[in-house]
Parts: C-alpha cells; structure tokens; sequence
C-alpha cells in the first residue's frame, strides 16, 4: 500500500504539469486569435497615403512624358485656347454660312487681325529705334545725377565702377550671349512648328470638336462613359470660362495701362501696353513685371517722377485686378484660393518655365472641377454630350 500511495503521487504530478501544459498552449492560442487594435485615423491616413503615392507616380509619368512631347503639348494647348475662344464666334456666323466656310473665315481673320497687330507694333519699335537710343543715354546720365543728389548720396565713383563692370561683362561674355542669340534663334522654328500645328488642329476642333468627343467616349466600356462625359463637360466649362475670363482680364488691364503711358507721353507706348496684355496672362506676377518694365523705360525717357506714377500704377491694377476683375469675371469659372494661385503658378516655373507658369492655374482649375464635379451625384440627363 506504501508503495502506491508513493507512486500515485507521481502520477498525480504529472497529470497536473500535463494539464497545466494544456492550459498555457490555449491561453497561447487564445492570444494568438486576439485581433490587434489598430486606431481608425491610422487606418484613414494609410489608405489615402498608398493612393496618393499611385497618384503622385501617375502624376510624375504624365508630366515626364509632356516633356519629352513638349512642342505637342504647347500646340495641344494654344488649340484647345483658339477653339475656347473662337468657337462662339464659328458657331454665329454658321447661322448664316456653312460651318466649313464660317471656321475658316474666324479662325484666318482673327490670325490677319494678330499679325497685323504685331506688324504695327514692330514698325513703331522700328521707327522710333533712333529717337529712343538718344533718349535712353541721356535718360542714364539723368538716373546718374538724380543718384547722387539728395536723399541718396550715392558716390559718383561707385556708379562709374558699376558701368566700368557691365561693359566688361559684356565683352568678355560677348561669345556666349552670340550663342545663345542663337540658340534663341532655333527655337523660333520650333515656335513657329507648335503654331502650325495649333492652327491645324484648332480648325477641326472648333469644325467638329463634339464628333472628337463622340468617338472617343464609344471606345471606352459603357460603365466609364457617364463618369468621363461628365468629367469632360465639367473640364471643358472651366477651361473656357478661364480663358475667355482671363483675356478680358488682360485686355482691361492693358487698356488701363495704355492710356496712362499715352497720357504721361512715355516713348514704346503700345509696345508696352501689348506686353502688359500678354502678361496678364500670368496671374499675379505677370502685370507688375510688366510694368517694372515699363517704369524703367520711363525712367530712362521721362525721368524720375513719371517713373514714380508708372511705379504707382502696379499697385492700382494688383487691386483692380485681385478685388475687382477676377471676382466679377473669374469667380463663376475658376474658384481657387489666392494661395493656391500664386503655389501653382511658381510650381509651374520650376517645372516647365514660362510655359508652366502659363499653363499652371489652368491645369489646377480644371483638375479642381473635374473632383467637384465627380463628388456630386450623377446626372442622368444629356450622357453622352459633349463637352464643347
């Protein structure tokens, strides 16, 4: 009986380390099932940050791509600007002539309109080539003498040695500013290649954009054409009402800043007033250079107080400009903050130079009302119209 008494305890022991086993290995697996706790925020943040780096890379091959087809891509775009614009205009007189004929004669006029333009201009500049050399070494030896009186002081030594500098810069830098004249030169004729190439493509856009449209949307599956009709008709008013509310923008701008230079008899007058137009098209920093231009051409010819008024006259249209003509004309199309605006304009620089800083507040207008435009419910009248 001692004997297994003493040997039951044995047993006893092991079948206890035995259950004990038993239990640690569920309690283990228990844990193991146990669903880890990720925060809500946590999973939001993940989400979007995969989606935007798939954004971001798609964003990148796009861009990587318009630049290696950049001459295509400025043509694309002058196209798509000329059908904005003209478009209405085809479309009234094909009320009284066939369209073929009425796309013709809007699109052809208004180019003899601008090169005419540009040929006046390029006479005046010519004709007055003489008169302004003579005006503008005398207007430096009046900037010279207003230097160095009152209030500024400014050593006539110092301004000697800062003209002693510039010449010098220029003769020993004479080789590379000839080739770059040149190089400037080759670029004309990809200037002129992208303007041929905008004109063709611009008569059968404004001639019959909405068949484009058609056929494009019949090769995409029946499920995407309600989503791409709708982002297309959402890009398209937007890119009009920008371009057509930016023009006017332009042209007010520049009617303002022509009648003040031909009022204060500064010389290059409608030069000047053309550049203030084609600069508008840059939002916010277009104008004031400008007329940074056109106050040292004043300086040069008037003297300093013109200057001082043609100086004056930037921050009068900034304010004309930001509180009165882009709210009244550009807030029904285009509706980005100022931030916005002035953050894309300087990303395009970077980017693409001049042709990005053009291009830029477009591009995030309509990429803007192309979200909005899919964010809202669907609309079930008109799917497949087109977006002319």
């Amino acid at each position: 009986m001692r004997y297994i008494v003493l040997g039951s305890r044995p047993a006893h022991g092991v079948g206890a380390v035995a259950r004990a086993r038993t239990a640690g290995a569920a309690a283990r697996r228990a844990g193991d099932r146990e669903p880890v706790t990720v925060f809500h925020g946590l999973r939001v943040a993940s989400a979007y940050a995969w989606r935007l780096l798939v954004l971001g890379a798609a964003v990148y091959v796009v861009f990587m791509v318009l630049g290696r087809l950049q001459l295509v891509a400025v043509a694309l775009f002058l196209a798509l600007v000329v059908t904005s614009v003209l478009r209405p205009l085809a479309d009234l007189l094909a009320r009284r002539v066939p369209r073929a004929v009425a796309v013709v004669i809007s699109v052809f006029g208004s180019l003899v309109a601008a090169l005419g333009l540009l040929a006046l201009v390029g006479g005046l500049v010519a004709g007055e080539s003489g008169r302004l050399g003579r005006e503008f070494s005398g207007g430096i030896g009046r900037i010279q003498r207003w230097l160095e009186g009152p209030p500024f002081h400014v050593n006539h030594t110092v301004l000697s040695d800062l003209q002693g500098k510039v010449a010098t810069f220029v003769s020993e830098h004479r080789s590379v500013l000839i080739s770059s004249a040149l190089s400037g030169a080759g670029r004309v004729v990809e200037i002129l290649t992208a303007a041929v190439l905008a004109l063709f493509c611009s008569l059968f856009f404004i001639h019959s954009g909405d068949r484009f449209w058609h056929w494009f949307q019949e090769l995409l599956p029946e499920g995407a054409r309600d989503p791409w009709g709708r982002a297309g008709r959402a890009a398209w008013r937007t890119f009009a009402g920008y371009t057509r509310g930016i023009i006017i923008v332009a042209a007010t701008n520049a009617l303002v800043v022509g009648i003040v230079l031909f009022a204060l008899r500064v010389p290059l007058a409608l030069p000047l007033t053309l550049l203030e137009f084609f600069a508008a098209f840059i939002p916010l920093v277009g104008s004031p250079i400008a007329l940074a231009v056109a106050t040292v051409v004043a300086l040069a010819s008037r003297g300093p107080v013109i200057a001082i008024v043609v100086l004056a006259l930037i921050v009068v249209i900034g304010q004309l400009e930001g509180h009165v003509l882009h709210p009244l004309v550009l807030g029904w199309s285009v509706r980005l903050h100022p931030v916005v605006v002035a953050v894309s304009v300087i990303a395009g620089s970077i980017l693409a130079g001049v042709i990005g800083a053009v291009v830029a507040v477009p591009m995030v207008s309509v990429a803007w009302s192309v979200f909005g435009e899919l964010r809202a419910p669907p609309e079930t009248e008109h799917p497949g119209r087109s977006p002319d």
